[in-house]
């Protein structure tokens, strides 16, 4: 792609932005981020201010402010789970249910 005379790469992603920038940890913290990602939209549905969550949840206001502003390194996995869970919202977010396996080409059962 050709702009203003200066030729421009373009490079698509892998879907996880901490994979394309090279860390380690890459998919641990996809999952943190989509986690607080559902807590900020629960806080957001019901108006709650970090006060108020914490009135609401016990949780300390000082950790959904530093949820709000994306500053995760300080939480687990099951930290921001128990979160958002303490909100009410459907916490660990449940997968589709799996397809269960069909019959092996040569005919065998897949156990």
């Amino acid at each position: 792609m050709v702009k203003g005379g200066v030729e421009i790469k373009l490079i698509h992603g892998s879907g996880n932005v901490y994979r394309d920038f090279g860390h380690v940890d890459a998919e641990l913290r996809q999952a943190r981020a989509i986690i607080a990602s559902k807590i900020i939209d629960i806080l957001d549905e019901r108006k709650l201010s970090a006060r108020a969550a914490e009135r609401l949840t016990g949780i300390s206001r000082s950790d959904f402010s530093r949820i709000r502003n994306a500053k995760l390194s300080r939480f687990t996995l099951d930290r921001l789970v128990a979160i958002g869970g303490a909100l009410g919202g459907d916490f660990p977010p449940q997968p589709d249910e799996p397809t269960p396996p069909g019959p092996d080409p040569d005919g065998f059962p897949i156990p």
